[in-house]
């Protein structure tokens, strides 16, 4: 092939991968577009392969999605932002098709692109491609426009903004739902680029048109507005149009709005001020809490540390704690759950006094829940407590119901409060963690279950990470190796097990003095599963003990395990032989 063709080559190349039956090839060639259109240059990117891309009627949705994320950044291949305009055809087109992900994703690149663009372009390019979407036959393109007149707006003349307020209220009404769904969602970009005088009047009328929509989904949408438009709003116009909108909404006939409040209600007290939320929004809060429904009880149990902390501690207790109580004891699993996950952090709002009288029987009710994840959340979030009423009165009052959950008959109960041994200890301390806990920890490793004897040892390492290992030398070390003994076989490997994951953490000098010998002598064992966990543990010392200890006293043990009768001990020792003859080679 000649100089002269060689620049037709790649647009050859990527016009036959287009057109593909392969999908994998049509992907590739326009994940390879910036490469190409570097290869072409920007006078011919501009003149070739944007139209062929707008032209490309592509039915698989993955290729579209890719064109769109890749047309987003493709302004400096097509000369910059003055000529950013050429790219709008192709991301127009995208934005009319049927997949939602591919008509996101051109809207996003059309806001990015747009953001960049001079403002006589936007005026000349891309307004009028938001007038032709939103004035589009098919509704994919009406939904498509909602999101690009925070874009449009803010560099349109005075004449083209009253258009560009009165289209999108026009989309407010649209007979689509879909189109009213993306309006309410996108009112929040658009009205905080409207001008303060506007605000007031036509966004606010679109605002109460959507909160009355019959349409439930639109209306869910409506509330986060109401987040939105509230921290737009001067505080006296918020409590006016707003706050009323909120209280109807938290009575709305759909559980879905009422969830939608729920969830958004801390950010809506915060638009709204402080006054007006203990006098209007604590009622409406309340009743979210003993709604009917299961999961609007969930978002509003997920949100009262939130909720109380802007309260003062007076209020909360008169109104939010007797829900709280009630919800302790809630017929749904799920209401106690997300209650459990949050209720810690209400301690440091209501102070130690409030803890003691009204949270603690509460902790100790959601701590004995016979649901598990009730009682993980409660003892996850122990700290917070601990903060507020001391160390004492904690161990006194839940450190008892934690020692019953660790012997609880359910392993997998058992398995989880071992998982949260570790924040324990580092919440409460090393004295404390002895006296109480240090017991727990050793009679874990002779449990009759096997998860539970392994995340015993994990479990050990952990606290040798989180104590050190001076600590770990005079608590967990000899206790480790006097089970070695232990007649049951399936136990003496939770303590090869265990060796295993301390050795890392002990250092050099304590694993030869004091572990190394333990799992040497072990490979004198007359069980086979034993003298093949010893050959694994041996091959994990090798890269923490010397070179002189792996050649003295690693290599003549494993040696003799390669000669055993057992195929498995034999496997596993030469593996592990394998494995020091690869450390020397490599030093």
């Amino acid at each position: 092939m000649s100089m002269v063709d060689e620049p037709l080559y790649p647009i050859a190349v990527l016009i036959d991968e287009l057109k593909n039956d392969d999908i994998q090839l049509r992907l590739n060639s326009i994940r390879r577009l910036s490469t190409i259109a570097r290869a072409l240059g920007e006078e011919r990117t501009r003149k070739e392969l944007i139209p062929f891309l707008s032209e490309n009627n592509d039915d698989d949705d993955e290729v579209l999605l890719a064109m769109a994320e890749e047309l987003g950044v493709f302004i400096p291949y097509v000369g910059g932002v003055e000529h950013a305009h050429v790219l709008l055809p192709p991301l127009e087109t995208l934005c009319t098709v049927e997949e939602t992900c591919v008509r996101d994703k051109a809207v996003e690149s059309l806001c990015r692109i747009g953001s960049q663009m001079r403002e006589s372009d936007l005026v000349d390019w891309f307004i009028p491609l938001v007038k032709r979407l939103a004035a589009g036959e098919w509704f994919t393109a009406r939904v498509s426009a909602c999101g690009l007149f925070h874009i449009a707006y803010p560099s349109a003349p005075e004449m083209l903004k009253t258009e560009l307020r009165s289209i999108y209220t026009q989309l407010c009404q649209d007979d689509m739902p879909m189109v009213r769904r993306s309006a309410a969602s996108n009112l929040g970009k658009f009205a905080a680029t409207v001008e303060p005088a506007h605000l007031k009047t036509d966004i606010m009328s679109i605002f109460e048109d959507l909160t009355q929509d019959d349409q439930d989904s639109v209306r869910l949408l409506a509330v986060e507005g109401c987040a939105a438009l509230g921290k737009l709003l001067e505080p006296q116009d918020c409590v006016a149009h707003i706050l009323p909108v909120i209280v109807n909404f938290s009575q709305d006939k759909s559980w879905r709005v009422r969830y939608m409040v729920a969830n958004q209600l801390y950010e809506l007290c915060e638009a709204v001020g402080p006054e007006p939320t203990r006098t209007d929004l604590v009622p409406a809060y309340v009743r979210l809490l003993r709604d009917n429904e299961a999961e609007v009880r969930i978002a509003a149990a997920g949100k009262v540390t939130k909720f109380c902390r802007i309260l003062n501690p007076e209020l909360a207790i008169q109104h939010i704690l007797p829900c709280v109580k009630e919800l302790s004891s809630d017929s749904s699993q799920h209401v106690r759950s997300a209650l459990a996950s949050v209720i810690m952090g209400m301690a440091p709002v209501l102070g130690k006094d409030a803890t003691i009288e009204q949270l603690l029987p509460i902790f100790l009710s959601l701590l004995k829940d016979e649901f598990p994840d009730v009682r993980l959340n409660i003892i996850s979030k122990l700290d917070q407590v601990n903060q507020v009423i001391g160390i004492d009165l904690l161990s006194q009052s839940l450190l008892p119901a934690i020692v019953e959950l660790a012997e609880d008959r359910h392993w997998r109960v058992r398995l989880a409060i071992i998982e949260y041994i570790p924040l324990l200890a580092s919440q409460l301390g090393v004295g404390f963690f002895d006296d109480k806990l240090g017991a727990l920890c050793m009679q874990w490793l002779q449990d009759k279950v096997y998860s539970i004897r392994d995340a015993a040892a994990n479990n050990l390492k952990r606290l040798a990470e989180e104590f050190g290992p001076e600590w770990a030398m005079q608590h967990i070390i000899p206790q480790v190796l006097e089970m070695i003994n232990n007649p049951h076989y399936l136990y003496r490997m939770t303590i090869l097990r265990a060796i295993s994951l301390l050795a890392p953490v002990m250092g050099s000098e304590i694993t030869c003095s004091k572990l190394l010998p333990v799992v040497i002598s072990s490979s004198k064992d007359r069980v086979p599963n034993i003298k093949f966990n010893v050959a694994k543990v041996l091959q994990s010392l090798i890269p923490i003990v010397d070179q002189s200890v792996v050649e003295k006293t690693i290599r003549p043990c494993l040696v003799e395990l390669s000669e055993d009768p057992d195929v498995d001990v034999r496997f596993f020792s030469t593996q592990a032989l394998q494995s020091i003859d690869h450390i020397m080679m490599s030093c």
